[in-house]
């Protein structure tokens, strides 16, 4: 048997170029990126010249803390002052969320006002009622009822001082 032995130089050709990538990798890790005021993305492994604001700066490095630039010139003034704005504006004031809450509040009374309306008619209706069959029932005219077979049956004396008791129950609790 012979052995054939493989030349290393290809070998140490591909292991050279896999320690490159991962070193352009590591270094591409160490670079910074933002947009400069012509709005073109520049790359660098030093940080943003002074007067970048920071919503400019796209990526840093992670062992870096963020980019404290102070503006320099009124243009990128205003633009730190519109971006703190900004999300203010998204937030309601204390003046909306009063009125909110007074608008709320107002709504459940209406309804709370309406449920109580809605109840005084039906009672007042009750009470109507009530006083009528109490006067039928105190004129001592024949009153006809069905009971539980659907047979009809007339009232009587005991029938209707039960009917009165109960007429008197249901004014006493809707008439006021």
């Amino acid at each position: 048997m012979k052995y054939v032995r493989a030349s290393s130089a290809p070998l140490t050709a591909l292991l050279l170029a896999g320690l490159g990538l991962v070193n352009t990798s590591a270094q591409a890790g160490l670079q910074w990126k933002w947009r400069d005021a012509s709005g073109a993305i520049q790359y660098s492994d030093r940080p943003p010249p002074p007067g970048t604001p920071e919503s400019s700066i796209l990526s840093r490095p992670a062992n870096t803390r963020s980019h404290a630039a102070k503006p320099l010139d009124a243009a990128s003034d205003a633009n730190s002052a519109a971006s703190a704005a900004q999300p203010a504006a998204a937030r309601p004031s204390d003046a909306e969320l009063e009125a909110r809450r007074k608008k709320a509040e107002e709504e459940k009374a209406a309804k709370r006002k309406a449920e109580d309306d809605k109840d005084a008619k039906q009672r007042e209706d009750n009470c109507q009622r009530a006083r009528s069959y109490q006067r039928s029932l105190q004129d001592g005219i024949r009153i006809v009822r069905s009971n539980a077979n659907g047979e009809r049956e007339v009232l009587d004396d005991k029938g209707r001082a039960d009917e009165m008791q109960r007429t008197q129950e249901a004014i006493q609790a809707n008439c006021k």
